[in-house]
């Protein structure tokens, strides 16, 4: 059996089995503040030890606001975070495989586009407009997570996924489901034609060379929800055919009732082909991340 993913919280570890399992996803669900991304970040950095490389992450965040990341990875572990320049251009197919060019800790694709993330924002010229922006971009893509798991990376968090009434309307699920069924859950060799194209035959020996398992490589996708409280996201019910209902384990985190006070918990709601702990379990947002009671 393959080796789980380790959250970097030993307790919520403990709550999956032993961590997640390689090549699938997760959903991480829960409101503004409640410390999704801090444990987005303590899942990458997990990565160092387990997989001997640091995760990435993919912020699909449309407004141009930050996630933080760069604070948090630095506050939290020392980690000198890298976001891609929004400007980064591959000039030469072969560099793909240098990692002082294509290795990056992190990919912000809109920044500064100040964009809606639902259709029913935008009229029909809007809609297109926003399409034809996500299809140019589809190509930096690619590169980013290409030249992240060819130098072994194995896992990825998705932040930034705004919620909306209903999946079917949002842009960013849209994306999504391109980023996971043609990226993620690809043969590496695949993946490197979809970028190389034209040129793939030129460099099928390097391609062969940084060979990867698509199978070990996890995503954690870290989505807000209207709800705050905790008990309101369990009683939620999951859309059918949204990416809710095909990840493999499901996490809530959200806001308790302690008597005259308000404090934080998560549930894991979902976790196929492994054993589960359904306890709510309170926890705490430290320097270092969050920390089960």
């Amino acid at each position: 059996m393959a080796l789980r993913h380790q959250t970097g919280i030993p307790e919520l570890d403990e709550m999956l089995g032993g961590g997640l399992i390689p090549g699938t996803l997760t959903v991480v669900l829960g409101a503004t503040g409640i410390g999704k991304t801090q444990l987005g970040i303590q899942y990458l950095n997990q990565g160092k030890e387990q997989d001997g490389a640091t995760g990435v992450l993919f912020d699909m965040t449309s407004r141009g606001d930050s996630q933080n990341h760069v604070e948090y990875a630095d506050r939290m572990f020392n980690w000198k975070f890298r976001d891609r320049p929004i400007s980064w251009v591959l000039e030469s197919p072969e560099s793909i495989w240098d990692p002082n060019v294509a290795r990056w800790d992190a990919l912000h694709l809109f920044q500064q586009t100040g964009k809606r993330v639902t259709m029913s924002d935008m009229n029909f010229d809007e809609q297109r407009a926003w399409k034809v922006e996500i299809n140019r971009k589809l190509i930096d893509t690619i590169a980013f997570f290409y030249g992240n798991f060819c130098q072994g990376v194995r896992r990825c968090v998705i932040d930034g996924v705004e919620p909306t009434d209903r999946a079917s309307d949002s842009f960013q699920f849209e994306l999504f489901e391109y980023v996971y069924h043609q990226i993620l859950r690809k043969e590496y060799d695949w993946v490197a034609r979809d970028l190389l194209r034209a040129r793939f035959r030129e460099f099928e020996v390097e391609v062969k060379r940084h060979a990867y398992d698509y199978q070990q490589v996890s995503g954690l996708m870290l989505c807000t929800s209207h709800e705050m409280m905790l008990e309101a996201l369990i009683s939620r019910p999951i859309e059918s055919g949204d990416v809710f209902s095909n990840a493999n384990t499901i996490i809530l985190m959200g806001k308790v009732r302690e008597g005259s006070k308000m404090g934080r918990a998560l549930y894991v709601a979902k976790h196929r082909g492994s054993r589960l702990d359904d306890s709510i379990r309170p926890y705490e947002i430290t320097e270092h991340g969050l920390k089960l009671l």
